[in-house]
């Protein structure tokens, strides 16, 4: 086991060894391949004051770009211009990152420090559009540039529990909504 490190730790007890050691300063192989195979990730901001913000974003399996073992860059597609990860970003430029693969029970995290690219910069790199069913208003508007401080791959006991990806409980969900269409304005 681990010393502990925070009070949690103390009371409850440390991770051992063998968690605290995944947890790296840079992508580990499999974590970039894992990115480069995600459709899907849930990013974390927060500005100055600590008030947070989690925005899905999503697209064709590897959309978020790995540059290298220390570096991801994800564009930003138009989507419904309230920018708050973005205002985040401009007071406090840590995010936190974790990646989702369809029928996959790991997930892949990331967290590091951000900075706001451009369009050109976008293209310069090779990133296009790269979503599935883009509408008239799909486009890359800018990017975020990420390097990566922490990142390891994170097991399956959440989505486990969830039954997430059970296929029986997607296709009834597909059939039979179990929440409402969602009204205009919410």
């Amino acid at each position: 086991m681990s010393e502990p490190v925070n009070r949690f730790q103390e009371q409850f007890g440390a991770s051992t060894e063998r968690t605290t050691g995944k947890v790296r300063d840079h992508m580990h192989p499999w974590i970039q391949e894992f990115i480069r195979s995600a459709p899907f990730v849930v990013m974390a901001t927060a500005n100055r004051e600590g008030h947070c913000d989690a925005s899905p974003r999503g697209g064709r399996p590897g959309f978020v770009k790995v540059i290298d073992e220390r570096t991801l860059v994800m564009p930003d597609v138009a989507g419904n211009r309230l920018f708050h990860s973005y205002s985040n970003i401009d007071e406090n430029p840590e995010v936190g990152l974790v990646f989702f693969v369809p029928g996959v029970q790991e997930t892949a995290r990331v967290n590091g420090r951000v900075r706001i690219i451009a369009d050109a910069e976008l293209e310069r790199l090779d990133v296009e559009l790269a979503v599935f069913d883009p509408d008239e208003r799909a486009k890359n508007l800018q990017g975020l540039w990420i390097d990566v401080r922490e990142a390891y791959g994170h097991c399956p006991r959440a989505l486990k529990h969830a039954r997430f990806w059970n296929m029986e409980t997607i296709q009834n969900n597909d059939e039979q909504p179990p929440v409402p269409k969602r009204p205009p304005g919410v």
